[in-house]
């Protein structure tokens, strides 16, 4: 569990009506009966940060009181540096005690000089959490000696302060813990840290649900790659499509549209030249290529070939058609291609499996229902739980990551998966499943694992149809469609 993983838990967990004050509630006090159950009452000083890690002590001192146990809070910093809302609130509280003559004790420490000899059984350090990095700032720095020179046994808060929870690293220093209580799951770094700093591991629940992790929710957005400033044309990926043929110009033009939306750089279509002139009009941003004949045929391979080299990711299918030529094809540049590929719509009905199998592309199948049927002759389940086991079992044996398209989404990768219910009924009017083709590629040549811009693509999709949903109803199109997809984002 990274820390990215756990703020978008946070988040998810909020959009499912758990908020953040339950959880930071949940934490202090289970972190509160594990010390109850370890430890008999005694002298407890309790290292707060101005961040969430030192609202969770703040709710722990309270449970802690109750079983007899004598707290001094140290603050570092100002109460008026707490950021957290639901940290202010715990403050307050202890605040609150205080004037009514609660026995808790609390200290401001505003520099490194207000810091003196901890006189202390137990510390806790509640100070920071999974959100450090890098060098540490005063007074922490300080107060990580005071608390590494006591006696005291020393309790570390979701992790111990000054140790990188991605990477298990120490860049300037750490608390050296007796015990670490981490909250849902043990944090990534503990991997490779060395134990003088975790000492023996608690793993605290907080009440945070599995849907919130296997479905996708806004949380999942924190995911999304930020645009360097510095950044130059191409630099934030170029998509290439190959799609199109007489009587479906629109689709590869959606396609390419939506992955401008995504963010990247060039959208590049490669089509057949009957069309070409037709998916110009569409939009002056796509740059478009005029292929051959009035479908794509052998005769195209080298061109697009020679386009792919200049591509990050790849987009096959969206109104391809399925004639044997466009099927000969696609399956001699399953082949050649060495970019990741994300095959659509009647690319799902003419390619050969065994090249999926024995291909070591990195690759996204996006069928609906009967596309999937049609591409591996496999009925996809009704329930859901085995629908979700088809999915990773086919996963597992072609070695793709599959998003099954459906009032649930169904996005598996391995042993992996996740589901999205984004989306609406509106979302079954043609188009708007070459917008997600079109949207997973983009987020793909970003820089996103094949599995993580798959999820991502289904819930921004079918979020930007919710949006859209809401001014038109059920009567929309995936032109729509296009015009909220930046607002998805967000």
């Amino acid at each position: 569990m990274t820390p990215k993983d756990m703020m978008v838990l946070d988040v998810n967990a909020e959009a499912l009506g758990i908020p953040k004050q339950s959880l930071m509630e949940n934490a202090g006090r289970c972190l509160a009966y594990k010390i109850i159950h370890l430890l008999k009452p005694c002298k407890v000083a309790i290292f707060a940060g101005t961040g969430g890690n030192g609202g969770d002590g703040f709710v722990a001192a309270r449970y802690l009181i109750n079983k007899g146990f004598q707290i001094h809070v140290y603050l570092l910093g100002h109460p008026t540096r707490i950021k957290s809302k639901e940290t202010a609130r715990n403050w307050e509280i202890l605040q609150k005690m205080k004037e009514l003559h609660s026995p808790i004790k609390i200290t401001l420490i505003n520099d490194s000089t207000d810091l003196s000899e901890i006189q202390a059984d137990i510390i806790i350090d509640s100070l920071l959490g999974t959100g450090t990095e890098g060098k540490l700032r005063e007074p922490i720095s300080t107060a990580i000696e005071h608390i590494n020179k006591s006696k005291a046994i020393k309790i570390a808060v979701d992790i111990p302060s000054g140790l990188d929870p991605l990477t298990g690293k120490v860049f300037d220093k750490a608390v050296h813990a007796d015990f670490t209580f981490t909250f849902h799951q043990e944090k990534s770094g503990f991997n490779d840290a060395k134990s003088e700093y975790l000492g023996e591991i608690h793993v605290c629940d907080i009440g945070i649900p599995q849907e919130a992790e296997i479905s996708t929710g806004p949380g999942d957005l924190l995911r999304l790659k930020k645009r360097i400033n510095k950044s130059h044309k191409g630099q934030n990926g170029r998509v290439l499509i190959i799609g199109g043929s007489k009587d479906y110009s629109g689709a590869p033009a959606l396609a390419a549209l939506s992955a401008m939306k995504s963010g990247v750089d060039l959208a590049v279509v490669a089509s057949p030249s009957l069309i070409s002139s037709s998916i110009r009009s569409y939009s002056p941003d796509l740059i478009v290529n005029s292929l051959t004949d009035d479908f794509i045929t052998p005769k195209d391979i080298d061109k697009i070939l020679k386009l792919s080299k200049n591509a990050d990711s790849l987009v096959m299918g969206c109104g391809i058609g399925t004639e044997s030529e466009t099927a000969e094809t696609l399956n001699y540049l399953m082949e050649k291609l060495n970019k990741p590929l994300v095959i659509d719509a009647d690319a799902l009905k003419i390619i050969d499996t065994d090249l999926i199998k024995r291909s070591n592309l990195e690759m996204i199948l996006t069928p609906h229902k009967a596309e999937f049927k049609a591409l591996f002759s496999i009925e996809a389940p009704e329930k859901l739980e085995d629908k979700i086991e088809t999915m990773m079992k086919v996963s597992r044996n072609y070695g793709v990551t599959v998003l099954l398209k459906g009032d649930i989404d169904i996005i598996a990768y391995n042993d992996m998966y996740k589901l999205n219910s984004t989306g609406n009924p509106g979302m079954t009017v043609g188009g708007t499943g070459d917008c997600l083709a079109g949207l997973v590629g983009g987020l793909i040549a970003q820089g996103h694992h094949i599995y993580e811009a798959a999820y991502l693509g289904a819930y921004i999709n079918g979020r930007a149809g919710d949006m859209v949903a809401k001014e038109y109803g059920a009567n929309f199109t995936a032109t729509d469609l296009l015009k909220y997809l930046p607002k998805a984002f967000k």
